[in-house]
Parts: structure tokens; sequence; C-alpha cells
């Protein structure tokens, strides 16, 4: 009796879901959260009556024949890249994209991550970094006697000396991909590039194809709790479900040891 398997691939399979829809919760507060998806996949079926295969010399053929299922697998684990609602902080260093686009950020081992996170701040240096002191490239540094900063839609960063003279502080560029939920997230809000993302296309925010920026704003997490409640009740149902197979599976294998 191939039941006991079955139903145990599918209580693992639910086991991660739940791991997932858990994932997704615990950051609906984070900034630029991306929301997952756990994909299944059934696995290898065995022929007992193979469809399509003659069944007399006259030719007729079976038309549906016999296959068993093995269970289930998880396929992946989708990265849903939609945008969140974007929210008022008044920080002057807090911007977000409206759009596609991601910022880059120099990690500490040289190689440059990618977020949606623009809860930015000023080092001890003037530098723009992230809550962890990692610069936004490219480097932007505000002097210590720049006052009123502003960055506009099209990434100019700016600001007014003593003497009220604009100063032009520098120039923030996003980064996009073919296939963003390629990305690798590696934490700390940050996501690497991979083969499957194919490489960054780096340009300045509002050129085509691109998001523009907007100051004194933050991209909340995209995820739904109603729908991540409503995921969690089907996951549950269907690991239930898959344990009462088990219980009817062991139960009929009782049923045969106790024969006499």
């Amino acid at each position: 009796m191939k039941a006991l398997h079955i139903a145990a691939t599918g209580m693992k399979a639910q086991e991660l879901n739940v791991e997932v829809i858990s994932n997704n919760v615990a950051n609906m507060r984070t900034t630029g959260y991306k929301r997952q998806r756990a994909d299944f996949q059934d696995l290898l079926y065995e022929n007992q009556r193979r469809m399509g295969t003659e069944t007399s010399d006259a030719g007729t053929i079976v038309p549906n024949g016999v296959q068993i299922g093995s269970g289930v697998r998880t396929a992946a684990t989708t990265r849903i890249m939609s945008a969140g609602s974007v929210t008022q902080t008044g920080n002057e260093y807090d911007i977000t994209i409206r759009g596609e686009g991601f910022f880059q950020i120099q990690r500490p081992d040289g190689t440059t991550g990618y977020t949606r996170d623009g809860s930015f701040a000023r080092s001890q240096t003037g530098q723009l970094v992230t809550k962890d002191g990692y610069t936004v490239e490219p480097g932007i540094t505000i002097p210590d006697n720049a006052r009123d900063l502003t960055i506009n839609v099209q990434g100019l960063v700016q600001a007014m000396d003593d003497n009220d003279q604009l100063l032009n502080l520098g120039q923030i560029e996003v980064a996009r991909f073919i296939n963003q939920a390629g990305l690798e997230a590696v934490g700390d809000n940050l996501f690497l590039e991979t083969a499957a993302s194919g490489p960054p296309q780096i340009d300045t925010p509002g050129n085509a194809g691109f998001g523009n920026i907007l100051q004194r704003h933050l991209e909340s997490s995209n995820v739904d709790a109603v729908t991540e409640l409503s995921s969690l009740i089907a996951a549950q149902r269907a690991y239930e479900m898959n344990s009462k197979i088990i219980k009817a599976a062991d139960e009929m294998y009782s049923t045969t040891t106790n024969l006499r």
C-alpha cells in the first residue's frame, strides 16, 4: 500500500507551505518585503496499464489506462514582486521607488546587493547608508553644512549650504532585472543577482522602464493579512486530510494483519 508514503509527502509539503506563510506574516511590517508562495508538483506515476496501447489484433486501444501517482514535492517558493503600499514618513533620508527598480547597496565583502528598502541614514562620514551602515551606490556624501536636503523624482540629490547656494551632491541610480523573481534573498532586506535573474540594467530613475523616486516615503511589505490567513487555513485543512489518509491506511493494514 502506497497511501502511507503518498500522504506523508502531502503532509511534508503542507508543513513547508505553513513555514512560507509564517515567514510572510512575520514580515508584514518589514519595509520593502516581498511575499513568497509555495508551488508544488506531482511526483512520478506508475503505469499499471498504459493508455494508447493496443488491446487486440483489430487495433483497439486503451482509452484511459491506469496510472498511480506517488505524491507531491515542492517545486519552488516563488517570490511575488508586486509593489507594496507607500507610506509617508517625513524623514528626509527615506525614499521609495514608484515602479520598477532596486536601490544598489555595497555590501562589506564588496559585492552589490539590491533592495526596495529605502530607509537610509547619514553615516559619521556624511555618506548615505542603509540602517546597517552599508553604502548606497553610487556613493553620495552629504557635507556638514548641508541643509534642506531634497531628492527629486529622477534621483538627483541636492541641498543648500550656509550661503544659500544650491549644492548638487550626487545622482541615485536604480537597477532592474529581466526576472526579478530569480533574485536570491540573503537577509537584511537585500537580494543578490543570480543566473536566473539576469544581469542588472542600471539607469536613472524615471527613464523608460524604470520607476521614479519619492522622498520622505517608504514602501511597505506587499503581504496581505487576509490572503495569508486564508492560505493558512487551506494548508491546515490539507495537512489534516493527509493525516487522516495515513490513519485510514494504518487501519487497513491493521485489518489485514488481524485476518485469520
